[in-house]
């Protein structure tokens, strides 16, 4: 049975992380697809974090839906679906607008996901709201099953 992903990724380097450690968790011959997804959130009291793409570049303005946003987001797709280039047969991005947790659900359900894989603890100010937040909003509304990565500490 081939299986459909979808990689959802803030910008962060765990999100980037998780993606990386896909091939070792699932063969890449039953892999079909992969849609990684990045979502700007228009109501967010930060902008879009993007630690893998644009190499530290200061974040422009207040407006989290404004172009410079949009291409953080570009880029942090571009650079979560390079990591997977080679593993999987085919790999697509996409960046939606809207609520982070509810955007990943129907992009699943639109995509006819297998599987969402999204890091937990890459943003928010204590363990317990990153852990409460997006994961688990996700967890509960997927139509699908949900690989909640965990970055390692050193």
């Amino acid at each position: 049975m081939a299986t459909r992903v979808v990689v959802a990724t803030d910008g962060s380097l765990e999100s980037l992380e998780a993606a990386r450690a896909l091939p070792g968790l699932l063969d890449a011959a039953h892999v079909e697809e992969v849609l990684v997804v990045a979502v700007l959130s228009p109501t967010a009291a930060v902008p879009f974090r993007d630690e893998i793409g644009s190499a530290g570049r200061p974040s422009p303005g207040p407006d989290p839906t404004s172009p410079s946003y949009r291409q953080e987001a570009e880029s942090a797709v571009a650079v979560v679906a390079a990591a997977l280039e080679g593993w999987a047969a085919r790999v697509r991005t996409q960046v939606r607008s809207g609520s982070a947790a509810a955007e990943i659900v129907e992009a699943a359900e639109e995509f006819r996901g297998d599987l969402i894989v999204l890091a937990s603890g890459s943003k928010g100010l204590t363990k317990t709201v990153l852990l409460g937040s997006t994961a688990l909003r996700v967890q509960h509304s997927a139509p699908c099953s949900v690989l909640v990565w965990r970055p390692t500490r050193t």
